[in-house]
């Protein structure tokens, strides 16, 4: 099997291997790090869609994995994909109003993140033994609401490690806030600031860079890494649940082998529907990757003109966790689409952080054709909602029901038939309150748990484990600061022991 070493896509890191990757989250010259090739998946879908999860998950994984052994990486599988999840399953494929929605939510935090996040702590620990470590590593995170709560789950005590989440004090569900600050172990701690998720990610970014501070974590016996989908122990994951849904469809008989599918996510960092991508260049049949945006439709817009452009009013949404005007995993697609040259990356990476805007070549948009831009304002979303509630009985949440919305667009408008699958990514319970608002048409004055219960009276499924155990947990976590004062939590944390 080809041997598949990873780079910067800023060009200033020699090559490492996949653990050596996932290890340093980022690359040192600020990049993120991507495969130097994409392998071909090596199996016939054929040969396996009759197959679990996990074996699916093993397959997809060891080509891009590929200095972990068969016996490490499938421990990794195992651990991850466990009785954590409520279905067998693991990623259920349901089909609703002529669409299959992919149910990526049925882990301990109830959003897509479980997917990713359940294996990283393993990935990170089984590559720190490989590689010699011997520092604690402290996971640094930003979140807008599901990836805190998923990593904090993942590496809540785990020996050798720390982890400090980062999230927007006003811009995250009651749910989500409740499911971080009431998080248990001894390693975790959660930091609200006072601004959005573009600036909670800027300074884990900056922390990141700052050469001294690594230095003198370093001499206290401490690295850091990310549990962001900036972390390639984060994206290769994803890829293996789009390889699943397509052999579940093959086993339904609703595609034949090799007939191409859509994939339409709802998006915000582009860690995602990237992991859809990747996993067409290595084969799977994918004709178009519908993104999906709400209000903060930067990435639409970029879609629409080749302009990326951050510089416009940020708005707080039902879709909290697709709130962000600074996509980070989009420099991965940037940096395929100009042949891989880290220096024009880097050029352009400036021009974001300088002018909060950068434009890409006529040929780079070319490039990028495989992908079409659709956003939802808040009424087409709950419209959306309530639609295929009342035609179907079927719920979603509202990160879902912006993808609803947007395919449905799609489909109007240019009478594509493809099969298509829609990334589910968050229970409905996980945003309850709004998605009740959609579905009876006004805002219910009740509590946040009664709004739950409505929700499952009028036809959600069971209420997961996941709000039951929040329900009366105490408060952990009450930590907040500015975005400008970031480091000084993070070295108040490490030096000083403090919660």
């Amino acid at each position: 099997m080809e041997v598949i070493k990873y780079k910067s896509t800023r060009g200033g890191q020699k090559s490492v291997s996949a653990s050596q990757a996932i290890l340093k989250g980022l690359a040192d010259d600020g990049g993120l790090f991507m495969p130097e090739k994409f392998p071909k998946f090596d199996f016939k879908f054929k040969e396996l869609m009759w197959k679990g999860y996990k074996e699916v998950a093993y397959e997809v994984m060891k080509l891009l994995l590929c200095d972990y052994t068969e016996e490490e990486l499938k421990d990794c599988i195992d651990k991850a994909y466990d009785d954590k999840f409520d279905t067998k399953e693991i990623a259920p494929l349901v089909k609703a109003d002529g669409v299959y929605f992919l149910e990526l939510f049925h882990g301990d935090t109830i959003a897509f993140k479980d997917m990713a996040l359940s294996i990283l702590p393993h990935l990170l620990t089984t590559a720190a033994k490989k590689n010699g470590i011997k520092n604690k590593i402290v996971i640094l995170t930003a979140t807008s609401g599901d990836t805190g709560k998923a990593a904090m789950s993942g590496f809540c005590d785990v020996e050798g490690t720390g982890i400090i989440v980062f999230y927007p004090k006003d811009g995250v569900s009651h749910v989500q806030r409740l499911q971080m600050v009431t998080q248990k172990g001894d390693n975790t701690d959660v930091v609200a600031i006072h601004g959005n998720f573009d600036d909670a990610q800027s300074g884990v970014k900056k922390i990141f860079a700052d050469k001294d501070f690594a230095k003198k974590l370093d001499e206290n016996g401490i690295q850091l890494s990310s549990a962001n989908s900036i972390n390639i122990g984060r994206l290769v994951p994803q890829i293996a649940y789009y390889v699943y849904a397509y052999l579940k469809l093959l086993d339904n008989g609703d595609v034949e082998d090799g007939e191409k599918i859509n994939v339409c996510v709802p998006t915000g960092n582009f860690g995602n529907i990237l992991a859809a991508y990747i996993a067409k260049q290595m084969g799977l049949p994918v004709n178009k990757l519908i993104c999906a945006s709400n209000e903060n439709k930067v990435l639409f817009d970029f879609f629409e003109n080749g302009v990326y452009d951050r510089n416009r009013k940020f708005i707080l949404t039902s879709s909290p966790s697709m709130d962000i005007l600074i996509s980070s995993n989009l420099e991965r697609l940037i940096y395929l689409s100009c042949g891989s040259d880290g220096e024009y990356v880097k050029k352009l990476m400036k021009e974001l952080a300088t002018d909060g805007k950068y434009t890409v070549t006529p040929a780079m948009k070319d490039f990028m054709k495989d992908f079409v831009g659709g956003y939802a304002d808040e009424g087409q979303n709950f419209a959306g909602i309530k639609s295929l509630y009342d035609s179907t009985g079927y719920i979603i949440d509202t990160h879902t029901g912006v993808a609803f919305s947007v395919y449905q667009h799609y489909k109007d408008v240019t009478k594509d038939m493809t099969s298509t699958v829609i990334a589910s990514t968050a229970s409905p319970y996980k945003f309850a309150d709004s998605v009740l608002e959609a579905i009876l048409g006004k805002k219910q004055k009740m509590g946040d748990f009664e709004v739950i219960d409505k929700l499952h009276e009028i036809g959600a499924p069971d209420i997961p484990r996941a709000i039951l155990e929040i329900k009366d947990a105490p408060v952990r976590h009450t930590r907040e600061c500015d975005s400008a004062d970031m480091q000084k939590e993070v070295e108040d944390i490490l030096f000083n022991n403090r919660r």
